[in-house]
C-alpha cells in the first residue's frame, strides 16, 4: 500500500474525488427524483437458484447468457481469424485483383456502423445459410436424442443452435476485417530482405509464406489480436438484436419482465467488465511471459 500511495499523484486524488462526487450526484438524482425502489437482493436468484428436483443451485438466466456469451465469443473469434488469416494474405498478394477485392471488403465493414452490417449479414446471408443446409432440421433432431450432452457442453440448448450459429457468422465476418488488416500489418512489418532471401533460394510463394513471413507475423499481431478479442466479446451484445440469447439478450428480458433497470444492467455490466479485464490481465501476463523467455534466449 506504502509503495502504492507514493506513485499517486495530488492530481490522482482529485479525480478519484471527482468520480465519486459524479456517482454520488447520480446516486442521489435517482433516490430523490427519480424514486426508485432498489431490488439488489432479487439479482442473486437471476443468477443461481436452487432446483428443488435435483437437490442442489443450479446456474440460471443471467449466468445462461453468460456462457452463451462466451461461447459465441470463442468460435467466432476462430473464425475470424481464420478469415482475417486469409484476407490480410489476399492484401499483400501479388495480384491486383485479389487486392482490390480483399481492400474492398475490409474497407466496406469498416466504414459501415456495425449494427448495420449485422443486419446486412444476418438477413442477406447468414439466415440463407442456416436454410440451405437445414440447420434447424438438423439441430431439432439432436435435440430430441436423449445422448446428447457433448452437444449440449459446446453449444448450449440445440433448439436455439441456429440463432446461435447465425450470430457466430455474424460477428466473425465483421471482426475478420479488422483481424485482416492486423494480419497484414503483421506480414508487410517483415523484413523485405528476407523475403528476397527466399526467392533466391528458389521457395514458392506457398512455402515462403508457410515459413518464413507468417511464423514472424503472428508473433507480432498476437498481442493486438487478443486486444481485438476482447472487443469481440464487447462487440457480441450486438447480436442480441437478432434474437440471440446472450447476455445482454438475457438481461433485456430480465429488465421487460421485473423492472429492474439499474440493477439488471448494472450487473451485466459488472459481468462484460469481470470478463473482459480478466482476459486482459491474462493476456498481460502471457505477453510479459513471452518476452521475458526472449531475453532469457
Amino acid at each position: 500500500m506504502k509503495k502504492i500511495r507514493k506513485k499517486l499523484h495530488w492530481l490522482d486524488f482529485v479525480l478519484i474525488a471527482a468520480l465519486v462526487g459524479i456517482f454520488g450526484y447520480i446516486w442521489f438524482q435517482i433516490e430523490g427524483k427519480l424514486n426508485y425502489n432498489w431490488r439488489w437482493e432479487v439479482i442473486p436468484y437471476y443468477m443461481f437458484r436452487f432446483d428443488e428436483e435435483k437437490g442442489r443451485w443450479v446456474s440460471n438466466i443471467l449466468i445462461h447468457g453468460l456462457v452463451t456469451t462466451i461461447r459465441i465469443s470463442i468460435y467466432a473469434s476462430v473464425l475470424a481469424v481464420i478469415l482475417g488469416t486469409i484476407l490480410g494474405l489476399a492484401r499483400c498478394a501479388n495480384n491486383l485483383a485479389i487486392r482490390m477485392l480483399a481492400r474492398t471488403y475490409l474497407e466496406f465493414l469498416r466504414n459501415i456502423p456495425p449494427l448495420v452490417v449485422i443486419f446486412i449479414f444476418f438477413f442477406f446471408l447468414s439466415e440463407q445459410l442456416v436454410a440451405a443446409f437445414n440447420i434447424e432440421g438438423w439441430a431439432r433432431g439432436i435435440a430430441r436424442q436423449e445422448n446428447n450432452g457433448i452437444w449440449v457442453f459446446f453449444f448450449g440448448d440445440m433448439r436455439r443452435f441456429p440463432s446461435m450459429i447465425s450470430g457466430v457468422i455474424v460477428l466473425a465476418l465483421f471482426e475478420s476485417a479488422f483481424v485482416g488488416e492486423i494480419v497484414r500489418a503483421g506480414i508487410e512489418s517483415v523484413d523485405r530482405g528476407q523475403r528476397e532471401a527466399a526467392r533466391s533460394l528458389g521457395m514458392s510463394w506457398y512455402a515462403e509464406t508457410r515459413y518464413i513471413v507468417l511464423p514472424q507475423a503472428l508473433r507480432k499481431v498476437l498481442p493486438p489480436l487478443a486486444n481485438q478479442f476482447i472487443s469481440l466479446i464487447k462487440d457480441s451484445s450486438i447480436i442480441s438484436l437478432i434474437s440471440v440469447q446472450e447476455l445482454t439478450y438475457k438481461t433485456t428480458e430480465i429488465v421487460s419482465s421485473s423492472r429492474m433497470i439499474f440493477e439488471a444492467w448494472i450487473t451485466t455490466a459488472a459481468l462484460y467488465f469481470i470478463l473482459c479485464f480478466s482476459l486482459s490481465l491474462l493476456f498481460r501476463y502471457l505477453e510479459s511471459s513471452s518476452k521475458l523467455d526472449k531475453t532469457k534466449a
